[in-house]
């Protein structure tokens, strides 16, 4: 990796709140209210959750860091040296290969021009940045993962803490909500109303295994 490799990267703190919160929470939300219908132990229920509780968490945090890390060959709109060889060794010839390399330059410029148009910016590769991108995104994750986690470490009784976690995660998506709008500089009701849908689509599809399955 060269100091000068550029990629689109997270923008600080709240890209990775986008990221990380939202995955945490319907993950755990979905595992807990259909494996509550289970006749599993206490404990049983609490090692399953911990285990798609933490493993998430690793995997969130690898995916994070390599979302940071770009692609290598992000700055080059052209084929390079070994990717023209490979075209040469099949049979390729090189008003073929000249007008592929015309192709990336092309699509690359309409890139920039989106990226432009959008204001989204580029940064140069930085190891330590991307360690505390994937961190953050890992520890909101977390965080979301206890909003529909939490009540049920706190009450052994899995109806009542199915209705804490229900309240939580919808107080929990609604605040989320407003904190998108603000950042994304959307209008909150249209995001408000898609993670409320995505919630309530969660409890439907519970109901319906609980009918069909169970």
């Amino acid at each position: 990796m060269t100091a000068s490799h550029k990629a689109i990267r997270s923008s600080g703190w709240k890209t990775d709140l986008l990221i990380g919160f939202p995955d945490g929470l319907f993950l755990l939300f979905f595992a807990t209210q259909v494996i509550q219908l289970f006749p599993l132990d206490v404990q049983t229920f609490y090692n399953i959750h911990l285990g798609i509780w933490g493993i998430g968490a690793i995997l969130v945090l690898f995916s994070a860091y390599q979302a940071n890390k770009g692609d290598s060959q992000h700055d080059s709109a052209l084929l390079s040296d070994q990717e023209r060889k490979k075209l040469q060794h099949l049979d390729i010839n090189q008003q073929t290969i000249s007008q592929i390399e015309s192709e990336m330059k092309k699509d690359a410029e309409n890139w920039d021009m989106i990226l432009e148009k959008e204001q989204v910016h580029e940064a140069h590769f930085s190891k330590a940045q991307a360690i505390k991108s994937a961190i953050l995104t890992s520890f909101f994750y977390l965080i979301g993962g206890a909003l529909s986690f939490g009540p049920y470490l706190s009450n052994e009784n899995f109806n009542a803490a199915s209705q804490t976690s229900t309240l939580l995660v919808f107080l929990g998506l609604t605040i989320f909500s407003f904190i998108k709008a603000k950042v994304t500089a959307q209008r909150p009701l249209p995001i408000l109303l898609r993670y409320w849908l995505m919630g309530a689509g969660i409890l439907i599809c519970v109901w319906i295994l609980h009918k069909t399955i169970l």
